[in-house]
């Protein structure tokens, strides 16, 4: 496996961890914490995570089976998770409502992640 697709492995894996821990941390100790508006937020970062812990994945043996090093949907989907879902999980532990200004930043990066592998996939 080249060294492109076993990082992109190795965020995928950790990334689908870290979302194992984040729901069961927000079904076991969060839901009594703190209130259902801010509960369905962090969800929402948990589960837009695994969505793109499973793309990560997918992406690493697609470039396994095609050959190539492109990072470019790797960087997106990782800049994604952590700016779209990091600010997801900041305002539901926070309540500061700017941090859901942010939020749309992280979603342009899954978007240009999907256009990266969509481009290089037909070779657009």
């Amino acid at each position: 496996m080249s060294v492109v697709a076993k990082y992109t492995l190795l965020i995928g894996c950790l990334s689908a961890l870290l979302g194992v821990i984040f729901g069961a941390f927000g079904a076991h100790f969060l839901k009594t914490r703190i209130d259902e508006y801010s509960l369905s937020i962090f969800e929402v970062g948990v589960r837009y995570q695994f969505y793109h812990a499973f793309a990560l994945i997918l992406y690493a043996f697609f470039l396994q089976s095609t050959g190539s090093e492109d990072r470019g949907p790797t960087i997106a989907f990782t800049l994604g998770t952590l700016i779209f879902s990091g600010s997801l999980y900041a305002l539901a532990f926070t309540g500061i409502k700017i941090l859901g200004a942010i939020t749309p930043i992280g979603g342009v990066a899954f978007i240009v992640g999907w256009v990266l592998w969509m481009m290089k996939t037909f070779k657009l």
